[in-house]
């Protein structure tokens, strides 16, 4: 048995997270933080202040008012060990430059409860954050899919 398992959130408390919208906000990657990023990846940096794509991990979440650990909690992760990711999904519809002061919403778009193969619980619940370049026109579109795992653990 395990100690201190936190109790199972009801399908309702789940499915009402759909429509949940982040405070909105703004972000702009730096060169310096595009330069340690794009060397995190083991590339060159890209051209003409491109931002390497790996900043679509962390800029909209941090842009649109949010973090992991506030995404952790609304689905009620039982852990940091209890989510699993089925799928990110980057849409870039231009060029993302440095120096660039990008507004950025965000929200949950589906959450639903599951259960796998197994017959394993989890909750599925997936997030959309748009940035906007600053004459609004959509830049990029990020929908992320996280499995929140039920009694897994």
């Amino acid at each position: 048995m395990v100690a201190n398992r936190k109790p199972i959130p009801t399908e309702a408390d789940i499915t009402r997270l759909t429509g949940h919208n982040f405070p909105g906000g703004f972000y702009t990657v730096a060169h310096w933080e595009n330069f340690l990023l794009t060397e995190c990846t083991g590339a060159a940096l890209l051209p003409d202040g491109l931002v390497h794509p790996v900043a679509l991990f962390h800029m909209p979440i941090v842009g649109a008012g949010t973090s992991i650990a506030e995404m952790f909690a609304l689905g009620q992760a039982e852990s940091d060990l209890s989510i699993m990711i089925e799928s990110y999904d980057w849409e870039i519809f231009v060029a993302l430059r440095e120096e660039t002061r990008f507004a950025i919403n965000g929200s949950i778009i589906s959450a639903n409860r599951c259960r796998n193969e197994q017959g394993d619980l989890y909750d599925r619940i997936q997030f959309c954050f748009e940035l906007h370049t600053p004459d609004d026109s959509l830049a990029a579109r990020v929908t992320m899919t996280w499995h929140y795992t039920r009694n897994m653990l």
